[in-house]
């Protein structure tokens, strides 16, 4: 039987919102704090909801997500698939439950808030939480590493290869700058488009979507702008990451095939791990799975991603039209990968 909701749900006008007593929740997350929050509402043209959430009369925590539309469908992401963010949900006082959150957000969702579908993705519910709640759910497989440990335990765990990238690249005179916001928009998704031209494929977003994020974030000092340059002074690769709170977070790189024999990426990937090390986040989050991201001796999690509408024609239309979208650009990708591997 469904677990009746203890807690209720009650939204705070985003002027009202004490955004220093949510970010001094310990599992808040970096993609919860209002800079980002502000850069999705640019990106969707929607609006930011904060809710307080009671339990017994008393506050068990806040809830943040962001209320669009799409197809003229009400909808309340948090996050959203599409929107370049991985995680948002619930932050809980310690003994607060978050499948109670969880089960109450439905109500809110739907009768509060007036939307047909609404999606969220915790970091820290347990990828059983939603199991008999009558919610469908996909799986989010990430890779992490435990920035805890000596900055020599973290090189000992990378493979051979990926140590000598990393040296190669020291020795070849490649250096790494903290870069300034202005013109770093274009600059990264020129990188990125040759990254992706490489697979015959195009980026997911374009540089405006950067340039949001830098407005929106970079203030916040939450973001890492990095750039790499070869023994010329050019600039060949950069990488964009995040970090607050629990872990930092890789959101993208790019890099200059012509360039990339200076092997740039690692130096990037090694550099963000480092910094973040240095700041005191205890984990390095790397924004999903991919195989070339073994070699830097992550552990691999798992978490649910869920979601619910309130009409199953919503609901059937919605994974219909993910299918749709999703499909060539993995056919491409497996193309590509047989095509790399009969080499």
């Amino acid at each position: 039987m469904r677990e009746v909701p203890v807690q209720s749900y009650h939204r705070i006008p985003i002027e009202q919102v004490d955004w220093q007593r949510l970010d001094g929740f310990g599992d808040r997350l970096l993609m919860q704090r209002r800079g980002w929050l502000e850069f999705v509402r640019a990106v969707t043209g929607g609006e930011i909801v904060i809710a307080q959430i009671e339990q017994d009369g008393q506050t068990a925590g806040f809830f943040s997500g962001i209320r669009f539309k799409r197809c003229g469908i009400p909808i309340l992401g948090s996050p959203f698939r599409g929107w370049n963010t991985a995680y948002m949900g619930f932050n809980l006082h310690p003994d607060a439950s978050r499948i109670q959150a969880l089960i109450g957000l439905e109500s809110f969702a739907f009768r509060q808030l007036g939307c047909l579908h609404y999606e969220v993705t915790d970091r820290y519910l347990p990828p059983e939480g939603g199991a008999g709640l009558g919610l469908s759910f996909r799986v989010v497989r990430n890779f992490q590493t435990d920035l805890t440990r000596s900055e020599d335990e973290l090189f000992a765990d990378m493979t051979s290869a990926c140590r000598r990238a990393i040296r190669k690249a020291q020795k070849s005179g490649v250096t790494i700058e903290h870069a300034a916001p202005e013109g770093f928009a274009e600059e990264y998704h020129s990188h990125l488009r040759d990254v992706f031209a490489k697979q015959d494929m195009k980026p997911t977003y374009g540089p405006d979507r950067v340039q949001k994020l830098i407005d929106h974030v970079h203030p916040s000092g939450d973001l890492l702008l990095a750039r790499v340059r070869d023994p010329d002074g050019r600039s060949i690769a950069s990488g964009i990451y995040v970090g607050f709170g629990r872990f930092g977070l890789f959101w993208g790189n790019g890099s200059l095939r012509q360039h990339q024999i200076l092997r740039p990426n690692e130096a990037l990937h090694w550099h963000a791990m480092r910094h973040f090390k240095a700041q005191g986040l205890p984990m390095y989050d790397w924004g999903g799975r991919a195989d070339y991201k073994v070699k830097y001796g992550v552990v691999p999690f798992s978490l649910p991603a869920f979601r619910k509408s309130r009409f199953g024609a919503i609901q059937y239309a919605r994974d219909t039209a993910e299918r749709i979208y999703y499909y060539p650009r993995s056919l491409r990708r497996a193309r590509y990968k047989a095509t790399v591997n009969a080499r």
